[in-house]
């Protein structure tokens, strides 16, 4: 995998230094930022024979095993019947089984098979170097105040994630 790249420079850019009202917008530069960070590390992904968001489904199982395929959904990013489809192909390759709750029959939970647990395991140690990586890029403690600072905007943008059980609540 390779380390994270650092920006262009405003010469590479054509950049004149002016700021247009895209370039200096918020949803602009964090759906940008994502883009660029994440195409890095989905290129180890794919190397590793998945797609993206079978990498979301084992990250989050790594964590949560036994989620149901509703919020794995939304953490994945996907429409709930897709994933359904993408989780009997991982179900197919012996990445994950699907069981039914314990209590209550009617929804399926999803589990990590030793093959997906080691590959999830694997993953997610390179996905955190990679975080550190591009965290180490910003300059006078940026990167400390910017998850937790995107973590308080989530929060308030989408309060009912501390009821759901989602990532950071």
């Amino acid at each position: 995998m390779q380390p994270p790249q650092t920006a262009p420079s405003e010469d590479e850019t054509g950049d004149t230094g002016d700021k247009g009202f895209v370039s200096d917008y918020l949803l602009y530069l964090l759906a940008a930022a994502s883009e660029a960070a994440s195409a890095q590390f989905h290129v180890h992904v794919r190397a590793h024979g998945l797609r993206v968001p079978e990498w979301r489904v084992l990250a989050w199982l790594h964590d949560r095993d036994g989620e149901m395929i509703t919020r794995l959904a939304r953490i994945s990013l996907i429409e709930q019947s897709r994933l359904t489809r993408i989780i009997i192909q991982m179900e197919d390759r012996g990445l994950v089984t699907r069981k039914g709750d314990t209590s209550d029959r009617r929804r399926v939970r999803v589990h990590l098979t030793d093959t997906g647990r080691q590959i999830a395991e694997r993953l997610v140690t390179d996905a955190r170097a990679h975080e550190s990586a591009l965290l180490a890029q910003l300059e006078g403690g940026d990167g400390a105040r910017l998850k937790p600072a995107l973590a308080a905007l989530l929060a308030r943008l989408d309060p009912d994630r501390q009821t759901r059980g989602d990532p950071d609540s």
